[in-house]
């Protein structure tokens, strides 16, 4: 799907909230290499044209299973992965097309949420120092300010002054998420890429981090890519919903409609998968044959055809254009006219 980037002045709905991020043919191959002179054998299609937007204020849920490139999509907005080909605007400026001094000023308003914080955490780093390491990184405030945000993100995230002086090891994992959710938040960034944050933790600790990001995205008005597999999690957080499969969007609505109606016989698949908090309603689940396609040779015509319990002759054969088939309700899928 070819995307027509706008600026903030010429895209501004009914409701005054433009598009921050724009993504547009986004593709990251990772090569495979081979041999006593290590030559690429073959690419890994991580991430292979992919385009939707994300609108000021707003939570987009990215899901799908795992490997079919959710993560990819979001290190390579950011540049912590450099991208094939495609472009990503943010406020109408080229992602891609940055560098040095430029790239680095933009970086202050994209920020990201790892999914394991532990690992993204110097263990010999007091917290505090941890928090502070974006700061001083773009040389904003003095010591003694660097430290009044450090306090002040702290308290936005549930934790106490003192934790600023402990080391990774010495907290629980519900904790160190919302440590690297301070630390996130300390550049005070107006997109943020979510990358599976409550996925490690227990359920009674996922809704208190769901609800410290709902609340800092009110006050600070932040927007998120939210990349998730746990589609109850994504209903409770999202306004809008992507769903990836092997490398593509298949297909992004709003969340309301996408689980009112999902369209695509693969998102039809997740959404029976969901357990209903009832013994007495009973869900018919669709039970997808076979494994998920290598991401090295994925299936020609349309990558979900081979499980796809609706497939019919044109889907080995011909790639479905991804499109809107309603308002606000977009898919690629022979079957949906």
């Amino acid at each position: 799907m070819k995307e027509e980037f706008m600026t903030k002045e010429n895209n501004k709905p009914e409701d005054g909230k433009w598009d921050l991020i724009q993504v547009g043919n986004l593709v990251k191959y990772f090569p495979v290499r081979g041999g006593i002179l290590q030559r690429v054998r073959a690419w890994v299609q991580a991430v292979d044209d992919v385009s939707f937007t994300v609108r000021e204020g707003e939570t987009v849920g990215l899901v799908g299973e795992s490997g079919c490139g959710k993560t990819t999509v979001g290190r390579t907005m950011l540049r912590l992965t450099e991208p094939t080909s495609g472009q990503v605007q943010f406020e109408g400026v080229n992602v891609f097309g940055l560098r040095g001094h430029e790239l680095k000023a933009m970086r202050r308003n994209m920020q990201i949420i790892f999914q394991d914080p532990y690992a993204s955490l110097d263990p010999r780093m007091p917290i505090g120092e941890s928090i502070a390491e974006g700061l001083k990184i773009h040389n904003l405030g003095s010591p003694k300010e660097r430290f009044g945000v450090v306090i002040e993100m702290l308290r936005k995230v549930g934790l106490e002054d003192y934790h600023a002086r402990r080391y990774p090891h010495e907290f629980s994992g519900g904790q160190r998420q919302r440590i690297g959710i301070a630390r996130a938040l300390a550049l005070r960034p107006k997109f943020i890429v979510a990358d599976e944050p409550v996925s490690a933790l227990d359920v009674s600790i996922q809704s208190q981090v769901l609800n410290i990001l709902k609340d800092l995205q009110r006050e600070f008005g932040l927007t998120y890519l939210f990349i998730a597999h746990n589609l109850s999690v994504v209903e409770h957080i999202s306004d809008r919903v992507a769903v990836m499969y092997l490398g593509k969007v298949v297909e992004m609505t709003d969340r309301d409609e996408l689980f009112r109606n999902p369209l695509h016989p693969y998102t039809q698949a997740l959404m029976s998968a969901i357990p209903i908090p009832d013994p007495t309603i009973k869900r018919e689940r669709i039970i997808l044959q076979g494994d998920v396609p290598s991401p090295l040779n994925p299936p020609q015509g349309c990558r979900f055809h081979p499980r796809c319990p609706v497939a019919m002759a044109q889907c080995a054969i011909e790639e479905p254009t991804f499109r809107e088939v309603s308002a606000g309700h977009s898919m690629a899928c022979w079957r949906v006219e």
